[in-house]
């Protein structure tokens, strides 16, 4: 094979750390320098211009080559490769790339450039993928990338993009991929968007759009990603978005729409997420979407839905990601259900005694959430976490919570719950992260099985009617914090390093708990008697507020005391 025809190819650590292959390169008319994923270091020199029959330049993964693409890349005017992705190459796009009137791909992703993307790129008009993401890439984005009628991959997210979205993008009707996430892009979604109907993922978060949706987007009938969230985009999601038949994932969370949830969307047949959390959506959620028996994540938190969800949501047995207002009794159809979150709302009335057993994390706190927890909570064996707090819950915590040995955070503070608490407690088995029973009705000691929590980090048994000593608690050497505070626990307080340190706010309230330690004093106060009342009085203001704002807690479960 000729040298003119020969291409250079460097496998996997032919090199040494830190030698450098273009230092002594001879201007041989390659057509192909594959470097990628070795140890290289240094710059590419500007004599890279003299390789006029390059088409193909792959280096990436070399993080130590740095330095600017040289000018003289300009020179390679038969290059139709460039791949310099997760190296240290820094500056701005030369605008000499303009010569490259081949080149189908440039990949420069995950590096350190800089700078704006130069005007001559619309002269590549034979380029189909131009990836530049994770960089810090300023400017606009040219408008002369619309005369680049063959590209199809535009990936720009992650970078530092001001100004708008131009509207000669409409032109790239082989566009399939779209995404300008992660910048700074101001203005609409540009209504020429409705001409790409190859367009396959359209992927616009975390900018500062406003408008619209614009109608035409629901012309890109091919359109399996639309992701616009993270905005300021306003009014109505278009009532046509049902065209979108291949959808498969529509996010729109933390914008300002209004309106209703269009009922079309159950149109879109395909479609597994849809998360319009965060914005100002009013009226019931369309009981048609729950025949969208593909559907795996349904978020709609905070807007101003009202009524019921339909009991229809039993169809979606593939759900396992589920946040909005209401809880049917029907989700237990909802066979793969894993995450359910509905904190944070005015949900009322008693748990469902029936969820599905799928479930590995649930979080219904802050509501208003009457009556006993049913024994059958025993059956959700898969559960991890378990939040409960800040309801109005009562009677006594159900024994056969045990069941749940792979929970890791119990919450129940903040209810009514009343009596012993349950030695069962003690033997749940994965119980590490944390243990809050605060702010109940709970009576008694603590459990001799709590001796067996050794994996627990945080333990809250505050402002109950807890008696009996804490020597229980000795042993528990994972212990971060624990509150213990206003009860009516006595005895000596162990005499461990833990509890030496354990902040005086952690153990108030307890008139007969004592703190070793020379003369034994009581744990409302330390050293000598007069200074042991000093000290108390200065705590126990510092946590008038404290006791003040559990009481409100505690005062809230009385539904006599709720507003209507």
């Amino acid at each position: 094979m000729q040298a003119q025809q020969a291409a250079v190819l460097v496998s996997q650590h032919e090199f040494y750390p830190g030698k450098h292959p273009f230092g002594h390169w001879e201007p041989v008319q390659s057509q192909a320098l594959m470097l990628f994923d070795n140890q290289l270091s240094g710059e590419i020199p500007k004599s890279i211009g003299k390789l006029s029959s390059l088409e193909a330049l792959r280096a990436g993964g070399n993080q130590n080559l740095k330095g600017e693409l040289p000018l003289e890349i300009g020179n390679c005017t038969n290059l139709v490769v460039l791949g310099l992705a997760e190296t240290g190459i820094s500056g701005s796009l030369p605008s000499s790339i303009g010569r490259l009137k081949r080149i189908q791909t440039i990949a420069i992703y995950t590096s350190l450039l800089s700078g704006p993307i130069p005007e001559e790129i619309g002269d590549c008009t034979e380029l189909q993928n131009l990836y530049l993401y994770q960089n810090s890439i300023t400017g606009s984005i040219p408008r002369r990338i619309g005369e680049l009628r063959k590209l199809q991959s535009l990936l720009l997210w992650q970078n530092s993009l001001v100004g708008t979205i131009p509207a000669e993008l409409g032109s790239c009707t082989d566009l399939r991929v779209i995404d300008l996430s992660e910048n700074l892009l101001t203005g609409s979604i540009p209504t020429s968007f409705g001409s790409l109907f190859k367009l396959d993922e359209l992927q616009l978060s975390v900018n500062q759009l406003s408008g619209t949706i614009p109608s035409e987007i629901t012309n890109c009938t091919a359109l399996t990603h639309l992701e616009v969230d993270n905005n300021e985009i306003t009014g109505e999601i278009p009532v046509q978005i049902g065209k979108l038949t291949s959808l498969n994932l529509f996010f729109a969370w933390k914008n300002n729409f209004t309106g209703n949830i269009p009922e079309s969307l159950s149109e879109c047949e395909n479609l597994q997420a849809l998360d319009l959390s965060y914005n100002q959506l009013f009226g019931p959620v369309p009981r048609q979407i729950f025949a969208l028996t593909n559907l795996t994540k349904l978020l709609l938190i905070s807007n101003n839905l009202t009524g019921f969800i339909p009991p229809d949501i039993g169809n979606c047995t593939n759900l396992y990601r589920f946040r909005i207002s209401g809880i049917p009794p029907s989700i237990s159809g909802c066979e793969n259900l894993e995450f359910l979150d509905l904190h944070s709302n005015a949900f009322t009335g008693p748990l469902p005694d029936t969820l599905p057993k799928s479930l590995q994390f649930v979080d219904i706190s802050d509501n208003r959430l009457t009556g006993p927890l049913s024994p059958t909570i025993g059956s959700l064996t898969e559960l991890t976490k378990l939040n409960l707090g800040r309801n109005q819950l009562s009677g006594k915590i159900p024994a056969e919570i045990m069941s749940c040995n792979r929970l890791q955070l119990l919450d129940l503070g903040n209810n009514g719950f009343s009596g012993d608490i349950p030695k069962e407690l003690g033997q749940l088995p994965s119980l590490e992260i944390s243990l809050n029973l605060s702010c109940n009705q709970l009576t008694g000691e603590i459990p001799s099985e709590f001796s067996d929590l050794d994996k627990l980090g945080n333990l809250d048994l505050s402002y109950n009617k807890l008696s009996g000593k804490l020597d229980i608690l000795k042993n528990l050497q994972n212990l971060v914090s624990l509150n213990v505070s206003f009860n009516e626990f006595s005895g000596d307080l162990p005499n461990t390093p833990f509890f030496r340190k354990l902040p005086l706010s952690d153990l108030a309230g307890n008139k007969d708990l004592y703190i070793a330690g020379g003369v034994k004093t009581p744990a409302d106060g330390m050293g000598s008697p007069g200074h042991a009342r000093t000290t108390m009085k200065l705590a126990m203001r510092s946590f008038s507020s404290t006791r003040a704002l559990c009481y409100c807690c505690c005062a809230s479960q009385d539904p006599g005391m709720l507003n209507p």
